[in-house]
């Protein structure tokens, strides 16, 4: 079956959305003064799901003893701090700091501003196909990422 006009320019805008993200996340790196994992970092921490570092190492595919030293970088600039688990004594849950998350809001509002300016210059009902099909399209990325390769 043939893409459409639209479904092609839709996967084509999808694809170079993609691609900017990556170089937007570096920016981000820039005016912050981090790593670009130090920033992929921060945002699974900011996600909300509590997370200790092996959970973050899980997430960044790097190893336990790479997630420590960045967890180590990343408390001494006074980004993240160690907080006891809710229900484990054993661990520790790791907490973005409300001074870096002003940070990095600051940093990106140039970004959610025009973002804001641009879905506020929408119709209402557009706004909310817009919303429905970036919700849908974002599950789809997940299980896409989620689901494991075949076997070749």
């Amino acid at each position: 079956m043939e893409d459409s006009p639209v479904a092609l320019r839709v996967n084509l805008a999808l694809r170079e959305l993609l691609a900017l993200a990556h170089d937007v996340q570096v920016a981000l790196a820039r005016r912050l003064g981090l790593g670009a994992t130090d920033v992929q970092a921060l945002q699974h921490l900011a996600a909300g799901t509590p997370m200790g570092t092996v959970d973050l190492a899980h997430a960044l595919k790097i190893r336990s003893a790479s997630a420590t030293v960045l967890v180590d970088r990343l408390e001494a600039a006074g980004h993240v701090r160690r907080d006891p688990h809710p229900r484990d004594g054993r661990r520790v849950t790791l907490v973005v700091s409300e001074p870096a998350r002003a940070e990095v809001r600051a940093a990106l509002a140039p970004l959610v501003d025009a973002i804001t300016r641009l879905t506020d210059g929408l119709p209402p009902e557009q706004a909310e196909v817009v919303a429905r099909f970036l919700g849908d399209t974002t599950e789809i990325f997940r299980g896409y990422a989620a689901e494991p390769p075949e076997a070749g």
